[in-house]
């Protein structure tokens, strides 16, 4: 059961969600202005505020029923509209109908998936892992392949200043074309029911182990050697890692059948 929900608004946490607001509404005009670098930058800082407002929250014990509706609002507006609209308008309206629906699926899933979580949160369910994909994660995608699809182009133009991956960037065309299709994915897999990781209750204070030092030390290195397509590797290997997690549960529950079986079978 979770700490009891309390009332009112608690100034601080509220203000990193309003920060995060903020800049889901400064990504969409920059969207609608056509300058997706800046719009995908803005929602890489929207991904900050969210993740510093609910720690803020819950280290000063200032969880509320107004902190919770404010960030989901924040949260759809953020990490369901604004990157509806960068993918739109940089992928998909030359699709026509078929590019709009798949823009408004992206933003329904994004409001039921918030909605579920709402509901658990309200109802004290409290898990150490996200039932289904988080809609920032979701975004995270999004927006780390524009980033990285902008190097790509920059590069084209002879005018690249950041360092790339060369591997990620050659296939960058290719992601371009199937976009449409991870989008609808996306969508899915936030409706699903399918585990991912969550990091909300990571404490960096305790003990942890060297293995994981190490991790985040070369993680660092890596973010700031090719930010851009670092960054969109992390947050594919997040999606899919949901995907491969659920894939090697089944495996192994019909490798364990089958052995059942033949057990059964030699007894016989």
């Amino acid at each position: 059961m979770g700490e009891k929900l309390k009332k009112g608004i608690y100034i601080i946490p509220s203000l990193f969600t309003c920060g995060n607001l903020a800049c889901g509404c400064l990504s969409l005009m920059s969207s609608i202005n056509g300058d997706f670098q800046q719009a995908a930058w803005l929602l890489i800082l929207a991904i900050f505020f969210d993740a510093m407002d609910g720690r803020i929250a819950r280290l000063m014990k200032t969880t509320s029923k107004f902190g919770i509706q404010l960030d989901s609002l924040s949260d759809l507006i953020s990490f369901g509209i604004a990157p509806s609209i960068m993918m739109y308008q940089l992928v998909l309206n030359s699709m026509g109908k078929l590019g709009m629906l798949i823009a408004v699926l992206f933003v329904l899933c994004s409001a039921l998936r918030l909605s579920k979580f709402n509901v658990k949160v309200q109802d004290g369910v409290v898990h150490s892992f996200f039932s289904g994909l988080p809609t920032p994660a979701s975004a995270g995608l999004l927006l780390s392949f524009v980033l990285s699809y902008e190097l790509f182009i920059a590069d084209s133009g002879q005018s690249l200043t950041f360092k790339t991956i060369p591997i990620v960037m050659k296939n960058m065309p290719t992601f371009f074309r199937v976009m449409p299709i991870v989008m609808v994915m996306l969508s899915l897999l936030m409706v699903s029911s399918i585990p991912y990781i969550s990091f909300k209750k990571v404490n960096l204070s305790k003990p942890k182990t060297f293995r994981l030092l190490v991790s985040m030390i070369l993680f660092a290195l890596l973010v700031v050697a090719f930010p851009q397509n670092t960054i969109f590797i992390l947050f594919s290997l997040y999606v899919l890692s949901g995907i491969v997690g659920v894939g090697a549960k089944y495996c192994k529950a019909y490798r364990k059948k089958i052995c059942s079986k033949k057990g059964e079978n030699n007894n016989d």
